[in-house]
């Protein structure tokens, strides 16, 4: 049986909406995470901006039909610049009690619920926790709800189709798409060109999924229990050309821009950990970029892989999560030591241990400031978005190529799995990281000699010779250096002055000033924040002045060394709010550096911030209430 989409005679009402947010959720195995993303790249292809929040259980296959087991995608898709995945649905599509058990409760008043009647048996509903089926009773009675039975409706429509009914039930994750495409005005050639290529070694399943995909935008065409569709014009983005990008792709891009721009190898040695495996995927598929990955056996493997591809004239890259740059201590002070140029890429997660590996966290900071022994600092940076994580790559780059040092970028898991668009740079508009290596003996007193660790005056960086260059033999390790020569030394006086070099060094790195967004000047009131927050923060500061209240907002991408008017810009506000996804790590670092008063607002949920929670915190702080 074929199905078509069709025009009706009468065409529905349209309402026109500025935005909206739309959730899918279901078992783990239903296809949230494809039907979402395919809603994302369609809405993009329409011109709309968005922001995703993909969310997903830590179990590779949790009891199917429970709570713990379901898995979510989140798209918000408007006609203005948006700056997060939305607080809460206005429209939650539910393929299962669980998933309407587990989703429920973050939905507004008036919520539009869609549920996939056919999985509300009664041994479903008691796996998900139901004493009484919420189709008949009164929980969902202030949302409007629309039963519709996907499964049997999905499998009707390919009862002719040489599919099998196991694939045939699979596919309901298009039928949900397909009315979702139809209610908002989505359009549907991208999903089925992406269909008929995903599946093109199974034409029949292709296919398949293809009808189901009509199938469902057909249902909402022709049945009466939708009255109305919905119009969301495009946004009003700046000329360009535009691609959806998750921020672990845009790190891999950025990192493989990085070594064009610079002209060096990129190797990436790393070991699979959620959430920042999937740049390891990335990076992979760019060999004939001069990029080489390597699965390494264990973290340790992984960065030490890193560091020697440094040592030998490369661009050394090695990603992780938490517990995995905990593990990577010992080589990443060795990286200090030695002054090489070496990217670590911690995507941050719930901890601590092993903590909560599919969810989001900002509690790494402390441990990328001081999780090292001894005295061995490096520079930190945080990229703010999906598609800041190309930029915050090059940055990275840029730094440990330049002040020959090792350097951690923070991204976390929000960043790493969310999405927005992201306008493709030109390649001529990218900095140039080309580097000087060594050719010839620098040695001062004119002996002839290559003295690894005689410095520049500007940045005190090294110089980078590669091993095997005649006359440039030198000896690297864990040891102290002697200053300039370059020799194992004991003696304290010159462990002091290198330790004071080295702290030196990062602290003269050039970073630019803190920009501040105060409209008006007549703030007094400034919310700072560094990594995934700036999205929330700027859509919550959007509210608080919708009221018609003044504050300012900040967002730190350096945070070591801080930016250089980071103290006068503190200093200039009556209060400092500093949200972050931690206890208030960077709140106690200002406190310590600048003395400040600062009320940090705090939240470990394995969520992001909502705007409107921020908002109201924000007002407190303003008119002098509790935060």
């Amino acid at each position: 049986m074929t199905s078509r989409i069709t025009s009706r005679t009468v065409p529905r009402p349209a309402v026109r909406l500025e935005r909206v947010v739309i959730r899918f959720a279901g078992d783990s195995g239903d296809g949230m995470q494809l039907a979402g993303d395919r809603l994302s790249a369609d809405s993009a292809a329409f011109g709309n901006d968005l922001a995703t929040r993909p969310d997903f259980p830590a179990e590779i296959r949790a009891p199917q039909g429970t709570v713990p087991g379901v898995s979510s995608f989140q798209v918000h898709f408007a006609d203005y610049d948006i700056l997060t995945p939305g607080d809460r649905p206005d429209v939650l599509v539910a393929m299962n009690p669980a998933a309407l058990k587990a989703n429920a409760g973050d939905l507004p008043p008036g919520a539009t619920v869609i549920v996939n009647t056919d999985e509300f048996t009664r041994r479903n509903l008691q796996r998900a926790g139901y004493a009484t089926s919420p189709l008949e009773d009164a929980s969902l009675s202030g949302h409007v709800v629309h039963q519709v039975p996907m499964s049997s409706l999905t499998r009707g429509a390919l009862a002719d189709s040489s599919v099998s009914r196991k694939d045939a039930e699979r596919a309901k994750n298009m039928f949900a798409l397909g009315l979702i495409a139809w209610m908002y005005g989505r359009p549907t050639a991208g999903t089925e060109a992406f269909l008929r290529r995903k599946f093109a070694d199974r034409p029949e399943l292709a296919e398949g999924n293809v009808t189901a995909f009509r199938a469902g935008w057909n249902y909402g065409e022709t049945t009466e229990a939708f009255a109305t569709t919905y119009e969301i014009a495009p946004a009003d983005l700046p000329p360009g050309t535009y691609r959806q990008i998750t921020g672990n792709t845009a790190l891999g891009l950025g990192l493989t821009a990085a070594g064009q721009r610079a002209g060096l190898p990129v190797l990436l040695g790393s070991y699979p950990i959620t959430p920042a495996s999937d740049i390891l995927h990335e990076l992979a598929r760019h060999k004939e970029f001069g990029v080489l990955t390597l699965q390494a056996e264990d973290e340790i493997a992984g960065i030490g892989a890193a560091l020697g591809a440094a040592f030998g004239g490369a661009l050394g890259v090695t990603s992780t999560s938490g517990p995995g740059l905990a593990l990577k201590s010992e080589i990443l002070g060795l990286a200090v030591m030695t002054e090489l140029p070496l990217v670590v890429i911690d995507v941050q997660r719930g901890g601590p241990s092993t903590g909560l590996p599919t969810k989001t966290e900002q509690s790494d900071l402390l441990q990328a400031m001081y999780g090292r022994n001894g005295e061995a600092p490096l520079p930190v940076i945080a990229p703010r978005s999906p598609g800041d994580c190309f930029d915050a790559a090059l940055e990275a780059v840029r730094i440990a190529l330049a002040y020959r040092t090792p350097v951690l970028l923070l991204s976390d898991g929000a960043l790493a799995n969310g999405s927005e668009p992201w306008r493709i740079p030109e390649p001529d508009d990218l900095p140039d990281l080309r580097v000087d290596f060594a050719t010839e003996p620098n040695a001062p007193d004119g002996s002839g000699a290559f003295w690894p660790y005689l410095r520049d005056g500007t940045t005190l960086a090294r110089p980078w010779a590669i091993p095997g260059t005649p006359g440039l033999e030198h000896r690297v390790g864990g040891l102290e250096k002697s200053d300039g020569p370059g020799e194992i030394s004991y003696d304290p006086a010159n462990h002091e002055r290198m330790v004071r070099l080295r702290q030196a060094k990062v602290d003269g790195i050039d970073v630019p000033d803190v920009e501040v967004e105060d409209p008006g000047g007549r703030a007094d009131v400034l919310v700072l924040g560094w990594g995934s927050t700036y999205g929330p923060i700027g859509a919550a500061c959007r509210r608080v002045r919708a009221r018609g209240l003044p504050v300012a907002r900040a967002h730190l991408r350096h945070l070591r060394p801080f930016p250089g008017n980071l103290g006068e810009v503190l200093g200039g506000y009556r209060q400092v709010v500093v949200p972050e996804m931690n206890l208030g790590q960077l709140a106690g670092l200002l406190r310590a550096a600048y003395g400040v008063d600062v009320v940090g607002r705090s939240k470990v949920t394995g969520q992001p911030f909502g705007a409107e929670e921020l908002a109201g915190a924000v007002v407190a702080v303003i008119k002098g209430e509790p935060a």
